[in-house]
């Protein structure tokens, strides 16, 4: 939920809010920075600070503003190649270096390794100079690690800031300034002095890309989202990928059972899948969970519903391969775009961004059946990140209130006897159908249950599951087996299991 920001408030009306240029940061300051502030922009190197600054900048080029970009630690060149790489121009950006090359002469640098306040403040009044000859509506200073260089004191380097910030405050400009963290731990006096304070980490991971995120530290007189936003940077600059808060998105559904295609299931489920829930499909490899999955969505598609499949495990070419095989082609869905499937990389994936992702779905492809195939590879990927349960929980929720029939489909270890879940996530679900293998005359055959349903009354019988050239189907209940969970049944032989019917390969 938004969060109140420290501070005194702006009175109404004398400031309005101006957009940063990141896609997803203006969402997580709910509107934007307030105009003419200054704002600390800190963060260790390599965390993203100069590309915000110049998508800040350029943001306001489009909208017809001016900007300055005051540089200590890299010269003109060295921005126009990052930009460049973004595949930017800075052409009507102004960039000012206050060291130049006329600065690595010996005396001057020595003046550099020896700094006077003599020369702070000839500094300080060389950016003064400059925007006062420009007057540009938006500035970025890059570096403060260099002015504390310069300052030496502490109390001298606040004296500057204080003067920078005064100075800026009677001009209509809105400033960033960067800090790469170099000062002494703990030093809060730029936070105290600064209007905002918005902060960019990154942590590099044991396998994969290394996890960035933000956190607005504060902001006056704004409400803001409060927490941690996982963010990426990319070519074409950084999105930020505001946290997820369920309790935000409501909308208004018919929660009427759907079919899932095979009347036998149905009635397992107690009359099909309720909009608005998700159902959890647990077993062992192999024992038919995709596949189920597939038949369920594509009796969504044939009524018309868009459909959205996040797929983790499997190659793309592979799962329309083997659906084609068991007569539930989803090629012409694809092609009609009733139909996404988003082929997922965990290990190049945050929380944030894949529930950004899912948003996307939902509100901008207005899907109404989204499958996550599997969970198992979602949370394996991740194993440092925390609070990734409370994560998934949200987004179950989410997906809840947005209406959304949701499948999730979970591996387990083992094949037959004592079959385990890496975490148990059972708690998080609307319905669980339960996957199993059982021995029969020889044969390893499967088995599905209903084992739980928030919403419908569901039935407690075992059904036999085969996978056959006709698709999905589900036998009699299995009422003369003793132990079929355990999988190793005993059988009186009155009821007739199903016969074959050229049943294909493995059953995912």
């Amino acid at each position: 939920m938004a969060e109140d920001s420290s501070g005194s408030a702006t009175p109404s009306g004398v400031h309005g809010r101006i957009s940063t240029g990141v896609p997803g940061l203006d969402e997580v300051l709910c509107g934007g920075l307030t105009q003419d502030r200054l704002y600390l922009l800190e963060g260790t190197p390599g965390t993203g600070k100069t590309t915000l600054s110049l998508q800040f900048l350029l943001d306001g080029a489009a909208r017809g503003e001016r900007g300055l970009y005051v540089t200590l630690s890299e010269n003109k060149d060295e921005l126009c190649a990052a930009a460049a790489s973004h595949g930017w121009s800075l052409d009507g950006i102004e960039i000012y270096e206050l060291v130049n090359e006329f600065g690595l002469d010996p005396d001057s640098e020595q003046s550099i390794l020896h700094p006077s306040e003599i020369e702070l403040g000839e500094t300080v009044r060389d950016v003064i100079a400059r925007v006062d000859d420009l007057k540009p509506a938006r500035v970025v200073f890059d570096s403060l690690s260099e002015l504390r260089l310069l300052a030496q004191n502490p109390l001298r380097y606040r004296r500057q800031i204080l003067a920078l910030k005064q100075y800026f405050a009677r001009r209509s400009c809105t400033v960033l300034m960067l800090d790469d963290r170099t000062s002494e731990p703990g030093d809060q006096q730029l936070h105290s002095i600064a209007h905002g304070v918005i902060s960019l980490e990154q942590a590099p991971r044991e396998f994969g890309s290394e996890r960035r995120r933000l956190r607005i530290v504060k902001m006056r007189g704004i409400k803001f989202r409060g927490g941690y936003h996982d963010f990426a940077l990319d070519t074409g600059g950084l999105t930020v990928f505001p946290r997820l808060v369920a309790a935000e998105h409501h909308a208004t559904f018919d929660p009427t059972a759907a079919s899932t295609g095979s009347a036998e299931l149905d009635l397992l489920l107690g009359g099909g899948l309720v909009p608005g829930t998700n159902t959890l499909l647990i077993g062992p490899s192999g024992v038919g969970k995709t596949t189920t999955a597939l038949g369920c969505m594509l009796a969504a598609l044939e009524r018309g519903e868009s459909a959205t499949y996040f797929l983790f495990d499997e190659g793309l070419a592979t799962l329309l391969a083997r659906s084609a095989m068991l007569n539930m082609n989803l090629s012409p869905h694809i092609e009609a775009g009733r139909l996404t499937i988003t082929q997922i990389d965990p290990a190049e994936l945050a929380p944030g961004e894949f529930a950004t992702h899912v948003r996307h779905a939902v509100e901008k492809r207005r899907s109404r059946f989204v499958v996550i195939d599997s969970l198992n590879a979602y949370l394996h990927a991740m194993p440092g990140e925390e609070f990734l349960i409370l994560q998934m929980h949200e987004l179950l929720n989410y997906l809840n209130q947005q209406g959304v029939t949701t499948l999730l489909v979970l591996g387990q270890h083992g094949i037959i006897g004592d079959v385990q879940t890496d975490v148990d996530l059972s708690y998080l679900s609307d319905g669980i159908l339960l996957f199993r293998f059982f021995e029969a005359k020889g044969e390893v055959r499967t088995a599905v249950s209903v084992v739980k349903s928030r919403v419908n009354a569901h039935e407690r019988t075992i059904r036999e599951l085969k996978l056959t050239s006709q698709g999905l189907r589900v036998g009699s209940a299995l009422d003369d087996f003793q132990g079929v969970l355990t999988g190793l049944p005993s059988y009186r032989g009155r009821v007739a299991l199903l016969p074959d019917d050229a049943p294909l390969g493995s059953q995912a």
